[in-house]
């Protein structure tokens, strides 16, 4: 008997694990196909589906490089019980995942594009606005923001806060032959975001 709910239950599982595998192939196929009837129809079932985590592009057979660098700082506020507010200094997200990519031989891919992908898919969706006008939009913010407050909590020596903001400083990439010791280039994007509520850290 036991033998036979084994065997059952193993079924049910490689059966739930094909549906699934076929499924998200599916998915992503009506992703990256041509825009289609069926794509059309389904398209909040298959962004929802795909978006952020198996998002698909061209980039890799037709590389789109990065023509600025960007500085993207947060810093953050929390309101104790007898109503004060602190503020922290800002907090160079974009240095830290720099410092982890630099000299390293085999370097992470979360360290090289989580936080840069977030944010040009945040600006993508909201354009110079910082209203989200989308349920995409919305999705796109909050993983912006918990990034940066999970970003910040493990720099953050335990201090808590309960909001978040960003700043992402947008500056050209030096062409070649500048001297070393030239002026740095002048910020092209100095953009301040809006406060975020965020799940509280720290104690």
């Amino acid at each position: 008997m036991g033998v036979r709910v084994l065997k059952a239950g193993l079924r049910a599982a490689a059966v739930l694990c094909l549906v699934t595998a076929l499924v998200h192939v599916v998915l992503v196929f009506l992703h990256v196909a041509p825009s289609n009837p069926v794509s059309k129809r389904y398209s909040s079932q298959v962004n929802g589906w795909v978006f952020p985590l198996f998002e698909q592009n061209w980039r890799l057979f037709a590389p789109d490089p990065d023509s600025s660098n960007r500085k993207i700082l947060a810093r953050t506020a929390h309101t104790d019980a007898a109503g004060t507010t602190r503020v922290t200094p800002w907090f160079d997200l974009a240095a830290v995942d720099h410092a982890a990519v630099d000299h390293n031989v085999f370097p992470s891919h979360t360290s090289q594009n989580l936080l840069r992908r977030a944010w040009t898919s945040y600006a993508e969706a909201h354009g110079g606005s910082d209203t989200a006008r989308s349920e995409r939009a919305v999705m796109l913010r909050t993983y912006l923001a918990n990034i940066a407050a999970d970003r910040v909590a493990a720099h953050n020596d335990g201090g808590a806060f309960d909001f978040v903001q960003l700043r992402v400083v947008t500056l050209p990439v030096a062409g070649p032959g500048a001297p070393a010791g030239s002026r740095p280039p002048a910020p092209t994007e100095d953009r301040l975001l809006p406060w975020w509520k965020v799940t509280s850290h720290g104690k």
